[in-house]
């Protein structure tokens, strides 16, 4: 495949080594020097593409999103703090009939995390003695708190839990990602824990999306890559 990166700080350069060794191309690269193109500019820079992949910032993500979809070339959208023009960018590769994944965390063990925490918080639906709550933790250049994968934790474990759920977080050294899910009573404790060693797993499901989505017209959810790869195996 022939891929355009949108942003190449940690993630965007780790994506690239993954897929050139993977014998893919990588075409055309977006940075912050860039950042005075227009949305058309940018599409016409995306010809001949097969797919691009956006590791930058939360301001650029809509005009990336529709110059892919002017371009007619999808998008692996992997920025985060951009949750607010969800609606807008849904409508924009609708109009052009373009093809977008998204989502808080490219990693497959968190998607995963995110169907152990959901049951949990499904059993725990009834048992009143247990307050929820929801720690996480980065390195301290990430720029978004709460991080996107603990507000999308907290709203699936919302849709059972009467109580508000509590969400702390951390931003120091170089820590690649920690959430943690707890049940607190005063009798007790239950934690679940995703750690993640590295960024090679974000990087590697990010890829997965982009393989995924080639072909494709509409908009999905990293957890429809994850929903289709848990049935086939």
């Amino acid at each position: 495949m022939k891929l355009a990166l949108f942003g190449h700080g940690a993630m965007g350069q780790l994506v690239e080594t993954q897929a050139c060794v993977a014998g893919d191309e990588i075409g055309v690269t977006i940075t912050s020097h860039d950042s005075g193109l227009s949305v058309d500019e940018l599409a016409t820079s995306l010809s001949g593409h097969d797919v691009a992949l956006d590791f930058s910032v939360a301001a650029a993500a809509l005009p990336h999103i529709e110059a892919c979809a002017l371009a007619n070339v999808p998008l692996v959208e992997g920025t985060t703090g951009w949750k607010e023009q969800e609606a807008k960018a849904r409508e924009i590769v609708e109009e052009h009939n373009g093809a977008l994944v998204f989502g808080a965390n490219f990693s497959v063990g968190v998607n995963l995390f995110y169907r152990i925490a959901s049951h949990a918080a499904k059993l725990m639906a009834d048992v009143d003695q247990y307050q929820a709550f929801i720690e996480e933790e980065h390195h301290a250049r990430k720029r978004d708190a709460p991080s996107g994968t603990a507000l999308k934790l907290k709203d699936l474990m919302a849709q059972y839990l009467k109580t508000e759920i509590p969400v702390a977080s951390t931003r120091a050294g170089y820590i690649p990602g920690t959430h943690r899910v707890g049940f607190d009573s005063a009798a007790d404790q239950i934690m679940l824990t995703h750690m993640a060693r590295s960024r090679e797993g974000f990087a590697a499901g990010a890829l997965l999306a982009a393989r995924w989505i080639v072909g494709r017209k509409g908009v999905y959810e990293f957890s429809d890559v994850v929903d289709e790869i848990i049935k086939t195996e």
